[in-house]
């Protein structure tokens, strides 16, 4: 008993000083390997796909560029983001492409 409730100390612990989302992330970056020109002005449509993971064992969900697409009816992509969210150091996670164009 005392084992297990040191190593989930330990473990609590290293998750709380990791100062790295431990509980809670919400990150909204651009998606890499895509450029602009930034002369263009934004697309005017916007379309978003989601993947979910849950327990850090099952992951579902279409988040490509596609299915963004698809989804916000686009044909032509002005830019494209990732919206990021992640609690209890993945525990529950969402990954979300965001589409905008034309």
């Amino acid at each position: 008993m005392k084992k297990t409730l040191a190593t989930i100390s330990l473990i609590s612990g290293a998750l709380l000083m990791s100062g790295c989302g431990a509980v809670y992330t919400g990150i909204k970056t651009p998606m890499e390997n895509l450029s602009i020109s930034l002369d263009d002005t934004p697309g005017k449509k916007i379309g978003r796909a989601s993947c979910k993971s849950y327990v850090w064992v099952v992951a579902v969900g279409d988040c490509s560029v596609k299915a963004a697409m698809v989804n916000g009816n686009i044909s032509k992509i002005h830019h494209v983001d990732t919206d990021i969210e992640s609690v209890l150091a993945g525990l529950y996670g969402r990954a979300t492409t965001v589409v905008y164009g034309d």
